[in-house]
């Protein structure tokens, strides 16, 4: 029985977004999904499970309850633990369990590379980023790290059994003791950054395995159980595989310095630490320290435009959730013309980001097999990253801005997103290291990036003649000035892309996406572009009623 007026009232809120199936209300990855030929209805089950609403107070509760560092016991013997909310190891628990930090290096009974496998686990990917970011930081190193070990087959024979069981493990034991592992990696340090090449931590040899001493700035996940690092060793920059326990079982020599204090990311630790002499073995070639970890790299970008991605979808659903059901000036927002206008144009993106994703996807997959998808994933693997995970926090703040004053407070999961949404396009290289990145490309393989950006713009010239900007930037990337238009060059690139992308899927808004962004009406908030009588369609394909 109520007990009086405040509680019957519903004052015209929104209700709580939850038990939604994220994959049939979200026409966009359906159909990349059909594309590929997925198993939908496995899809569809993983999708309400990401959904439900218990899943996302999941997320709420692993941000709201960070990790803590214990150093030592209270009797002063060295731990160097991280203590998790039991959120958060809910989530690792589900998110490993539907195989996103191994699947896609499955093999079926030939021992041939299962089909679509990278794409099917980028649809899970992007679904369970939308319960909550944080937790995917060790599922994606765990993916990428088996790309780099691939260059030591006999530590991949080693550790892929404990690394593609679909159980999580937290106990801080020997691997070699433990049902599933995790791997993480430890690249930048203090004095360099982004330039690896500056690492001072050593790597001394002893037999058959080395001891290294020195420090990473950033270290996430330091609850692995093995890490992949550089270190300098006689012969150059070297990768190794360093485990948090030594063969006899003892402790390894890792210790933590502090956990940061981060923007956002909050459930996930991150960490500065140092080696004393931490055993460790070598992956590939002393001296091949960067090549041995391209693979990795590669394999984390796409990972970040995936979850960009997700993040941009599930921030979009909350904010067509609520226009929906909020009504201002005797009408719903959602059949307000203005309003209309904005979460149209939000959608026209996120159908962008969606299909450019998935066919990078699809390049990853068949790059072996044909150097012209080898070619794509090449050059388009930091332009996409660059063009996604820059497109996610203005898309993001926009939905947060649909919920108005609601949408700024912490009692609603918007303000999460957002202070979520910057760090992909941080993480594995910044906007100018992307762009740098495809200057790279271009000049190692000049005439398979020509032929490359020649096949994109024969497909998206279906939808508007890109052929103008294609033109500028090769004449651009020719000049001396191509390092300082690199970041012109590298949108430019991803935009064509983008929108031969949405040919390629047979969308019906590649040309209203490429006029949009490329032509000369161009504005840069959303909301400004003229969507014409598509924006229904696009707000109901963003989240199917």
């Amino acid at each position: 029985m109520s007990s009086g007026f405040l509680e019957d009232a519903s004052f015209n809120q929104s209700p709580a977004f939850g038990d939604v199936d994220l994959f049939a209300a979200d026409r966009p990855l359906a159909d990349a999904a059909a594309r590929a030929g997925l198993d939908l209805g496995a899809l569809s089950a993983c999708a309400r499970d990401y959904g439900s609403a218990e899943t996302l107070d999941l997320g709420r509760l692993a941000n709201e309850n960070p990790p803590k560092l214990r150093l030592m016991d209270g009797k002063g013997n060295r731990l160097d633990l991280v203590e998790f909310h039991p959120a958060y190891h809910a989530l690792m628990h589900k998110s490993i369990g539907y195989g996103i930090h191994a699947s896609a290096h499955e093999t079926d009974q030939s021992g041939s590379d299962k089909p679509a496998a990278m794409s099917a686990r980028a649809v899970r990917l992007y679904l369970a980023t939308q319960a909550e970011s944080g937790h995917m930081c060790p599922i994606t190193m765990t993916h990428a790290c088996v790309g780099a070990l691939r260059a030591e087959p006999v530590q991949l024979a080693t550790w892929l059994p404990k690394i593609q069981t679909r159980t999580y493990d937290p106990r801080p034991l020997p691997w070699w003791e433990k049902k599933g592992v995790t791997l993480g990696m430890g690249m930048t340090e203090r004095q360099g950054g982004t330039d690896v090449r500056a690492n001072i931590t050593t790597a001394k040899g002893h037999g058959e395995h080395a001891e290294i001493t020195g420090h990473k700035w950033f270290m996430s996940a330091p609850m692995c159980d093995a890490f992949l690092v550089l270190a300098q060793a006689e012969g150059g920059l070297t990768c190794y595989l360093m485990p948090r326990h030594r063969p006899d079982g003892s402790q390894n020599a890792i210790r933590f310095q502090r956990l940061k204090d981060k923007l956002g990311n909050k459930s996930n630790a991150s960490s500065e630490v140092e080696f004393h002499g931490a055993w460790a073995e070598r992956v590939g070639a002393e001296g091949a320290g960067i090549r041995t970890i391209i693979e990795m790299v590669n394999l984390t970008r796409l990972d970040c435009a995936i979850a960009s991605a997700g993040q941009s979808r599930i921030a979009l659903s909350q904010a067509i959730h609520h226009i929906r059901n909020r009504s201002v000036f005797q009408r719903r927002l959602v059949d307000q013309p203005s309003m209309r206008a904005v979460v149209a144009d939000m959608a026209l993106e996120l159908e962008a980001q969606v299909a450019l994703v998935f066919r990078l996807c699809r390049a990853a997959e068949r790059a072996l097999e044909d150097p012209r998808e080898a070619a794509y994933a090449r050059l388009l693997t930091p332009a996409i990253k660059f063009l996604v995970c820059k497109s996610t926090p203005q898309l993001v703040y926009e939905a947060l801005e649909c919920l108005g004053g609601n949408g700024y407070t912490e009692d609603l999961p918007m303000a999460r997103y957002f202070r979520e949404s910057p760090l992909n396009a941080i993480w594995e290289g910044s906007g100018n290291v992307m762009a740098l990145d495809v200057l790279r490309a271009a000049g190692r393989h000049p005439e398979a990036a020509t032929d490359t950006l020649s096949r994109l713009v024969r497909t998206a010239d279906k939808a508007f003649k890109v052929g103008p900007l294609a033109q500028a930037l090769e004449r651009t990337l020719k000049s001396g000035d191509a390092e300082r238009r690199a970041r012109f060059l590298c949108e430019g690139l991803a935009k064509i892309a983008a929108v031969a992308a949405l040919v390629e899927a047979g969308s019906p808004f590649a040309a209203l996406y490429a006029e949009s962004r490329l032509g000369s009406q161009h504005f840069a908030q959303y909301g400004a572009a003229d969507l014409g009588n598509a924006e229904t369609a696009l707000i109901d394909r963003a989240l199917a009623a």
